[in-house]
């Protein structure tokens, strides 16, 4: 491995902005790059879909991982080694409260690891907490762009059907499946997915920021599904990546090392 070409995303340096969006689907950055200024398509191996481009004047790319976290951790690990420094993940996700809505938003502050490749990282009991300058973004992008989202925990899982509560194959449900949902829901879990806990923890160890925003796209509680919110997600992304790079702006000028309250975007 080297720190030009990157052997699976076919990416070297100088192909991405520091602030990379992460959807899941390749398909997905058709819905994200309409919404910035310009973009330009970079390269597309495998899953790994990437475009570079501008939103609101600022630098931004995206690319696509897959589903799953191991391969999003091969795209923040390539991604970084070429000068990829922030990473928020837009994705779709399954709601668990009740009063969650098909459409809403979630943004992550922190996810349980019920996936496998951040354990080969580092230690399980080490937190998946995503960056507080991320969500503070994504929040403050929310609320400037209307958008309706709740924040708080998720649960990163390494399968869509077992390890998710759902009935396998014929019927078949895995050991403690019928009380999967449940017990999260207890926790305050928000929802589940499969790659922001192992994104998160990668930035966390390596020094990076990371953070998700996803679109609710079922409610495991309501039984309520739909395919709504993906391009709602992407502007608050979008935005957010904005926002980022006004909060570094005005940390230069402050010379402060972490944004904070006492600090106006205005």
């Amino acid at each position: 491995m080297s720190d030009e070409m990157q052997y699976h995303v076919e990416l070297e340096p100088g192909d991405v902005a520091d602030a990379v969006l992460l959807p899941g689907n390749p398909e997905r950055l058709d819905k994200i790059t309409p919404l910035w200024d310009d973009h330009e398509a970079v390269a597309h191996h495998r899953e790994y879909r990437t475009a570079t481009g501008t939103y609101d004047g600022a630098d931004i790319s995206v690319t696509s991982t897959g589903i799953g976290s191991p391969s999003a951790a091969i795209a923040v690990e390539e991604l970084a080694r070429i000068g990829a420094d922030t990473f928020i993940r837009v994705g779709s996700c399954g709601a668990i409260q009740p009063e969650m809505e098909v459409g809403d938003l979630v943004i992550t502050r922190g996810a349980v690891r019920q996936e496998g490749t951040s354990k080969e990282y580092v230690r399980e009991d080490y937190p998946a907490v995503a960056d507080e300058e991320v969500v503070a973004a994504l929040v403050a992008a929310a609320e400037r762009l209307g958008h309706d989202y709740h924040v708080g925990l998720t649960m990163s899982a390494d399968s869509f059907y077992a390890g998710q509560g759902r009935e396998g194959f014929d019927g078949f449900e895995a050991a403690g499946s019928e009380d999967l949902v449940e017990d999260l829901k207890e926790a305050n879990v928000l929802n589940i997915e499969m790659e922001t806990a192992a994104i998160c923890t990668l930035a966390n160890v390596y020094g990076l920021r990371a953070g998700a925003v996803c679109s609710v796209f079922a409610n495991r509680t309501t039984g309520e599904f739909m395919t709504e919110g993906e391009s709602v997600a992407a502007e608050t992304a979008s935005l957010a990546v904005k926002l980022l790079a006004k909060m570094d702006e005005v940390k230069a000028e402050a010379g402060a090392d972490r944004w904070h309250a006492g600090l106006s975007l205005e």
